[in-house]
């Protein structure tokens, strides 16, 4: 008993009086220049093509529309800024700005609202204020129709924030993403804001069907042929949808900076993918004489809807997804099942990935705890 009593004691006195005979020439500490600030500067330039892809394409897909209805001038204050630009669709500077009077303000608002909530929040916990928003602004507004109106971006980023990241402690605590819990607020509470056809291309009183929401409503033998753009259109993300999420080419230069990086883990992407391609195969073999989702090769899943914007952005999230390796791929290929089957399986609703990300984060600790105690377990083995 005295023995270990002193053993700390001694244990010190050799240290100090003492030097090992092998000893490091540099200094002994690792030193990263990473933080939290630059981990979220890095995801914003990966988003950055999606944000531009927002710009460009809500204006090339309004321009193109006002062009074939014969409208002359977008309503309201929108049509005095683009009144010395015109509505061409050809012009690349037409349509980004076009676009912009619909993506920067829902941006601004999201920005202003939850940073209001951080300010609010940090200051009774009496806390630094944490960049998270930053990120979590982006895709929220990214995620979001261009018709939506503001208040409703106000309300759910409002619920994102407070519910879905400071109940739990903040960022860093939350298990869910804030930005898909703002945004499934937003479709359970105002469903005809965020899923009629009328939402999708930003020209009031227009409505046009998403490819997904067409196929659900068609009869199976018409199948894929109700399917208007081409896949390499719906690739390069110029059809109608959420602002950030039609462009599967942009999703993919996000996912590869990310990867580079190291930002984003691959095991989940990949895995994601694996996980919704045989979903879907299995689908397409299985058939089906009332359901034409059951058609939907997999290829056109992964470039329709937001598959690929969720998979890279909110799947990879480092606070939410799986944090060990062998838990990464289990984690990504829920993500991946799980989207497609929401999106054949559900009769209202033609897109799961949303649903499929929010499921699988709920699931993630106990993915880890169970790859935690395999490892445990093969350990005591080799022991």
């Amino acid at each position: 008993m005295r023995n270990e009593l002193f053993a700390p004691l001694r244990t010190s006195i050799d240290v100090f009086l003492r030097s090992p005979g092998r000893t490091s020439r540099g200094a002994p500490h690792v030193r990263d220049a990473i933080n939290l600030r630059r981990i979220m500067l890095v995801i914003v330039v990966a988003a950055l093509p999606a944000v531009f892809m927002a710009m460009w394409n809500t204006g090339y897909q309004a321009n193109l529309t006002m062009a074939r209805i014969g409208l002359a001038e977008a309503p309201g204050w929108r049509g005095h800024v683009l009144s010395g630009l015109g509505y061409d669709a050809d012009s690349l500077w037409a349509n980004i700005v076009h676009g912009a009077v619909y993506f920067i303000p829902i941006y601004a608002i999201a920005m202003f609202v939850g940073r209001a909530w951080e300010l609010l929040f940090a200051g009774v916990r009496r806390r630094p204020l944490i960049e998270g928003l930053w990120v979590t602004g982006l895709l929220f507004a990214l995620s979001l129709p261009p018709l939506i109106p503001l208040w409703q971006v106000a309300l759910g980023i409002s619920f994102g924030i407070v519910v879905g990241q400071e109940l739990f402690g903040g960022y860093g605590r939350n298990i869910l993403h804030p930005a898909l819990v703002g945004r499934a607020f937003l479709y359970f509470a105002y469903a005809n804001d965020m899923s009629e056809d009328r939402i999708w291309i930003a020209v009031d009183g227009y409505s046009r069907a998403t490819p997904l929401s067409a196929l659900q409503a068609t009869d199976p033998e018409i199948g894929m042929d109700v399917i208007d753009p081409s896949w390499a259109e719906a690739f390069l993300g110029t059809i109608g949808g959420s602002m950030g999420e039609t462009s599967a080419l942009a999703c993919l230069i996000g996912a590869a900076v990310l990867i580079a990086t190291g930002m984003g883990s691959w095991r989940v992407m990949l895995s994601a993918l694996i996980g919704a391609t045989s979903a879907a195969t299995l689908f397409v073999r299985a058939g089906s004489e009332t359901n034409a989702m059951f058609l939907l090769p997999p290829e056109w899943h992964v470039v329709l809807g937001g598959f690929a914007f969720g998979v890279v952005f909110f799947a990879t999230d480092p606070v939410t997804s799986a944090q060990t390796n062998p838990g990464r791929w289990v984690y990504g290929f829920l993500v991946g099942a799980l989207s497609v089957l929401l999106r054949v399986s559900n009769p209202t609703y033609p897109e799961g990935t949303m649903m499929a990300i929010l499921l699988a984060s709920v699931f993630a600790p106990l993915i880890d705890w169970f790859v935690e105690q395999a490892n445990i377990r093969r350990r005591a083995r080799r022991g």
